[in-house]
């Protein structure tokens, strides 16, 4: 009796053109629906689904019907390296989207697998990412450990410093931050979170000079000569001037820098290259709240504001006690720590902004130099210590000595 039911089945199925089945493919992705689709020509989902694989697979003019053509030994070396095709291009897509997990711990790659398991295989996933299926599926029933959840806090803790360093911070930096809040972690872990976390500190870059030093008034000695270690407060202060460009013009920043503590201890911001409105208005803040007992070495380059009346006069009334040096000509390395700071200003701050007034700028380089740079930023040469930590220990260790 079944083998009766079966043959008449046969001789009932219905046969369709090629024509057919490509417009009833092409019928289904144009609605994209696949039940509404079989309900208006009658035929099976099943059908339709085989029809859509089959011709993605062989071609507008080659539907194979029920079951594989034979197939020549040609056909069957491109239908190979079809297949490895296919999955050089998984293993590519998988890489693409999880490059950054393959530095990461063994459980941030069972998270990627998991929160792409709608996408990719498994299997072609711990390939890429170089981790067992068994070790997968074994964390998929065991869940996150401690080390992992402690990495994720950590990895956070440095995404946030980064961020409020401007992105200017590198792991040691990072690091000696993460100590200040109580976190023992090695920098070599920090730089592998950042590496990670694609985190990376932007370079410096060159900037305009701004030295005018073609006039004729006296060039003082190099008494510096690059010895850029000090060892008490305003003995030795250096001084530079750059530029800042707005939309409405250019804007001049003249600091005084002490070399002690590298704080900038006095600074300008002008619209024009006089030697009142550059050096003696800096001048004037950093000498507002310090009281000279010591001589002062007080360095600069070769600039005209430097070299003028007005400015060395103001040298001369501290009879002696204020010995103004200046660097050799074109050796910008006599004022190296000044050009350090107006790289890191520019890098960590000014690059980032697009200034359209002059009094935006004044703000702006107003909130950097004296809310980051003088209080909250870590600089190398006092070993990744803010300013305030630098003179807190030193105050300390006068104490203890």
């Amino acid at each position: 009796m079944l083998v009766i039911i079966l043959a008449i089945m046969r001789s009932k199925a219905k046969h369709y053109t090629l024509e057919f089945k490509q417009k009833a493919v092409e019928l289904s992705y144009a609605k994209d629906n696949v039940r509404q689709v079989c309900e208006d020509l009658d035929i099976i989902p099943s059908v339709l689904y085989r029809w859509r694989k089959e011709l993605k697979d062989y071609g507008k003019n080659s539907f194979p019907g029920r079951g594989k053509p034979k197939m020549t030994d040609e056909e069957k070396e491109i239908d190979r390296l079809r297949k490895a095709l296919k999955e050089a291009e998984l293993e590519r897509d998988i890489f693409k989207k999880g490059d950054w997990h393959l530095l990461r711990e063994r459980q941030e790659k069972y998270r990627f697998i998991k929160q792409h398991l709608m996408r990719f295989p498994v299997e072609a996933m711990c390939k890429v990412l170089k981790v067992s299926k068994s070790g997968y599926y074994f964390w998929l029933r065991s869940g996150p450990s401690k080390l992992w959840i402690e990495n994720q806090k950590i990895s956070s803790l440095i995404k946030t410093i980064f961020d409020v360093s401007f992105q200017s911070y590198g792991a040691p930096r990072i690091k000696s931050e993460l100590e200040a809040l109580g976190y023992k972690v090695s920098k070599p872990r920090v730089a592998r979170i950042m590496r990670a976390n694609y985190l990376f500190a932007k370079r410096k870059r060159r900037f305009k000079t701004t030295t005018e030093s073609s006039h004729n008034y006296p060039i003082a000695p190099n008494l510096l000569n690059q010895c850029f270690d000090v060892k008490q407060k305003n003995q030795v202060w250096v001084s530079d001037i750059t530029y800042i460009q707005t939309k409405q013009g250019w804007l001049y920043l003249t600091v005084i820098i002490d070399l002690f503590n590298r704080k900038v201890v006095g600074w300008s911001l002008s619209e024009d290259l006089t030697a009142d409105n550059t050096i003696v208005r800096a001048w004037n803040m950093a000498i507002k709240n310090t009281t000279l007992l010591e001589p002062l070495i007080f360095h600069s380059d070769r600039g005209i504001q430097y070299a003028s009346q007005k400015f060395t006069s103001i040298i001369k009334n501290y009879d002696g006690l204020v010995k103004q040096s200046m660097s050799r000509k074109g050796n910008c390395w006599d004022n190296a720590v000044a050009e350090s700071f107006f790289k890191s200003l520019k890098v960590e701050w000014v690059y980032r902004h697009n200034y359209k007034r002059k009094s935006e700028a004044e703000l702006s380089i107003f909130q950097w130099i004296e809310t980051w740079y003088n209080n909250k930023r870590r600089h190398s040469f006092l070993g990744n210590k803010t300013i305030k930590e630098f003179e807190l220990d030193m105050y300390n260790h006068e104490l203890a000595a």
